[in-house]
């Protein structure tokens, strides 16, 4: 008999399992507590379980954490590790340290079925959706490795939260692993396991309608949109998944989104790719576009990788791009990079994917259909 790995259930899955053994809710409560919030991976760490239950949960439960492949630190104190998730298959998570917070990005698929034209991860294809126990892990490993390394500590010998920020933008589209996101998302937020606050925790996507509504009913937490472009004809070029969700659709369901959302905004990210959609007059085009949705715009800087065939903005284009957002009264921020180095930073995350969908070929194909916008002043074409 195959063990159950406990790091698949929220807490009302795991209630539901404690019950199957005969046992309260109370002590489902204990055992959820002992591995989120302390990290315990062994049933006799527990000393507060009754030693029966111990018993009954050595014979076919278990507490299971992704192999560690590797694990990289950047200079500006990022770090990238690799977790095998076997079959070949290996994703990536990234702890970003900052003055007000730790935030950690994570993994919801081995691979990407999307194919944004400028993400690392699509061009690696699409190998599987990961458990709700393989998304958790990677919280639940980081937040304890970063403890049992002294980060959390305080000067009166107790231990603080180390992750306070979780954002579903690591390996794959979230929204295309519904099922398994949502009991993950629930455990960070539940105040047994991690203790989250809604507006802590992000997922983003690359616009899947349908599922934006169902986690508006089911889980609402902060909602970033990959956008990328202000009109039709160019992010279909930039994201495929446009041509069954086009803007007008997903405009919408933002809009339905933000009456149970804990923000009273959705971030629209915008990678800059120099000469595709980075002018003023798209800048202007993505105002008139965005000023029916209350929103915040998170302008990216391209990593490039030699598969894209795209280039970065210029730092001068990017920040004249912002100016319009902003003199047009829209909140605007240009994301630091940050892991650059160890390629953690935004659209690098790669890991190893056995490809089933032939990403190679067709992003190739589609390579030449990006159209190079017309130079304005001073932007090359």
């Amino acid at each position: 008999m195959t063990a159950v790995n406990l790091l698949d259930f929220d807490l009302e899955g795991l209630t539901a399992f404690c019950d199957r053994l005969g046992e309260k809710r109370f002590r489902a409560v204990q055992l959820f507590r002992w591995m989120h919030q302390k990290g315990a991976s062994d049933f006799d760490q527990m000393s507060d379980l009754a030693k029966s239950l111990r018993a009954k949960l050595a014979g076919v439960a278990e507490i299971r954490a992704l192999p560690l492949l590797s694990e990289h630190v950047s200079s500006d104190g990022t770090i990238k590790w690799l977790f095998d998730v076997g079959g070949g298959n290996a994703v990536e998570s990234v702890y970003i340290p900052e003055d007000d917070r730790g935030t950690l990005c994570v993994s919801s698929q081995a691979g990407c079925a999307v194919g944004c034209r400028f993400c690392s991860t699509g061009h690696q294809g699409f190998s599987r959706n990961l458990g709700t126990a393989e998304i958790t892990a990677q919280l639940w490993f980081a937040e304890h490795r970063l403890r049992q390394r002294g980060a959390g500590a305080t000067d009166n010998g107790a231990t603080q939260r180390v992750i306070d920020n979780v954002v579903m933008m690591g390996m794959g589209e979230p929204l295309q692993n519904y099922a398994a996101l949502v009991p993950a998302l629930r455990t960070m937020l539940d105040d047994h396991g991690y203790g989250l606050s809604r507006r802590r925790v992000t997922v983003s996507t690359s616009g899947v309608v349908p599922m934006i509504d169902r986690l508006r009913d089911d889980c609402p937490v902060a909602l970033a949109v990959s956008l990328h472009a202000p009109n039709d004809t160019l992010r279909e070029a930039l994201v495929p998944l446009n041509r069954k969700y086009p803007i007008a659709e997903l405009l919408d369901a933002c809009l339905r989104y933000l009456d149970r959302a804990p923000r009273d905004f959705i971030t629209f990210e915008y990678c800059m790719l120099d000469g595709v959609n980075d002018t003023p007059e798209l800048a202007q085009e993505l105002v008139q576009l965005v000023r029916r949705v209350p929103c915040k715009l998170n302008l990216i800087p391209f990593n490039p990788f030699p598969a894209s065939g795209l280039k970065r903005s210029p730092r001068e284009r990017v920040t004249a791009f912002a100016r319009v957002l902003q003199d047009a009264g829209i909140v605007t921020t240009i994301r630091k990079t940050r892991g650059d180095d160890i390629d953690a930073a935004c659209g690098q995350l790669a890991g190893e994917v056995q490809d089933r969908t032939n990403a190679s070929q067709r992003l190739e194909q589609r390579r030449a259909s990006i159209p190079i916008v017309a130079a304005g002043p001073g932007v090359r074409a």
